[in-house]
């Protein structure tokens, strides 16, 4: 049986805490690399030995590391040419909060808060993220709710990291649909703009390498500005991206 994204978020091993061994053979049978789900900028076995546990749905949901820094690198280049020097980093899916872990690395400074509304996910999420001693508050809460306790300073820049759940909006012919995402993206973003309407705001929204188009011409529609990135970090067809969007700004 192999250890493959059908079985960990559709399966068997969905909910199931995952051993050290059930990780990397994920990572072999996936990806060819026993140490691909890497978190916290720490390898399988350096994660384990520390604590951190990890759900079969989070391991294919994860933002792992070289793409997660990745991301938090480019955010952080856009994020510095905003004239605001305060930043709220807000993640509405955080899973494993790998994304956000990196993003407070490269956002020196910025305060975070994330929601997670999967109970067994937060459950797991945020006793790794006490080992980290992070400037962060994970909420178990679905995010439309936990948007209306966050407050943002006038002027302060608001960096949304978008991620939802794909599901099946993955086609491995025509790529992700992000209208078919759960919740779909256009209404993440329109939910973040009416709740911070005024204020400065940049959303990272992780992708895959192949875009649904009239998917992605819709979406960036919504912002003034905006730049596609794919990392080639994996073999074609299995590489990430994000597209970055400003909306109130342009750098």
């Amino acid at each position: 049986m192999p250890y493959d994204r059908d079985l960990l978020l559709f399966g068997a091993k969905r909910h199931a805490v995952l051993g050290l061994d059930e990780i990397q053979q994920y990572g072999i049978d996936s990806y060819q690399d026993q140490d691909y789900v890497s978190i916290y900028g720490l390898r399988p076995p350096q994660a384990h030995a520390m604590g951190v546990r990890m759900l079969g749905r989070t391991a294919v949901e994860c933002t792992r590391d070289d793409l997660a820094e990745a991301i938090a690198s480019d955010v952080a280049a856009l994020a510095n040419r905003c004239a605001s020097t305060s930043r709220l980093v807000v993640d509405p899916f955080a899973g494993s909060g790998n994304t956000i872990f990196w993003l407070l690395r490269k956002l020196e400074g910025a305060r975070a808060v994330a929601f997670e509304n999967d109970p067994l996910v937060y459950d797991v999420s945020s006793k790794n993220l006490a080992l980290l001693n992070l400037p962060l508050r994970l909420e178990c809460i679905d995010f439309p709710l936990g948007l209306e306790h966050v407050r943002a300073a006038p002027g302060e820049l608001v960096v949304a990291f978008i991620a939802p759940p794909w599901g099946r909006a993955l086609d491995v012919r025509l790529g992700l649909d992000l209208r078919r995402t759960e919740p779909p993206v256009v209404s993440i973003v329109k939910e973040f703009v009416r709740r911070f309407d005024g204020n400065p705001m940049l959303f990272a929204i992780q992708v895959h390498e192949r875009v649904e188009p009239e998917s992605l011409t819709d979406l960036v529609s919504h912002f003034d500005a905006f730049e596609h990135k794919v990392y080639e970090l994996n073999r074609a067809g299995q590489n990430h991206g994000a597209l970055i969007g400003c909306v109130g700004w342009s750098p």
